[in-house]
């Protein structure tokens, strides 16, 4: 079993993180840093802000996601238990009870498309917000544009991608046994 620490609980769920979620943390504040120089051509100051606050959001956005395949559990009268932070790096995992029956593949597909859905319309919301902001708002406007592309790409249409620990493997596993 994974070493984790609690973090607190979110809409019903036990919120914990493995020290892989702060090694993910302090890689993508690197990157997201390294971005804010290299490309954004930030001030130093400003692309550590950028790359902290990114790194934080994104952590965020992965609870939004886990809460978008809670709320489609709940709907499937088969509700998550929890969320695993640092599972998979930057991701985290969906926790169900131990002692959960076998279910229909279209219950575990329905569970699956949870996150997606929710990010994505996440994503939409921060890219409409991002062509209503004046460019010159820098950080705020980064930030911004940084919520849109990793809700709309990475963590919703990301995650329908089939790469053996995303949703769209759970998806294509259970397709054929719904």
């Amino acid at each position: 079993m994974h070493k984790e620490y609690p973090l607190g609980h979110l809409a019903g769920l036990r919120i914990t993180a493995t020290p892989m979620a702060i090694i993910g943390a302090l890689l993508l504040w690197a990157l997201l840093t390294l971005i804010g120089v290299r490309i954004l051509t930030m001030p130093v100051g400003v692309a550590l802000a950028f790359g902290l606050i990114g790194s934080l959001l994104h952590y965020l956005s992965e609870l939004i996601h886990n809460i978008g395949h809670s709320i489609a559990a709940r709907r499937t009268s088969h509700p998550m238990t929890g969320v695993r932070l640092g599972t998979f790096l930057f991701f985290g995992t969906s926790l169900y009870p131990a002692d959960e029956p076998p279910l229909p593949g279209k219950v575990h597909i329905r569970r699956a498309l949870g996150g997606p859905i929710m990010n994505i319309l996440v994503g939409a919301l921060f890219g409409a917000l991002g062509l209503l902001l004046p460019a010159s708002n820098g950080l705020l406007y980064a930030l911004v544009w940084f919520l849109a592309i990793d809700n709309l790409f990475i963590l919703g249409l990301g995650a329908l991608l089939p790469l053996g620990f995303t949703d769209g493997s759970t998806i294509l596993y259970w397709r054929g046994r719904a």
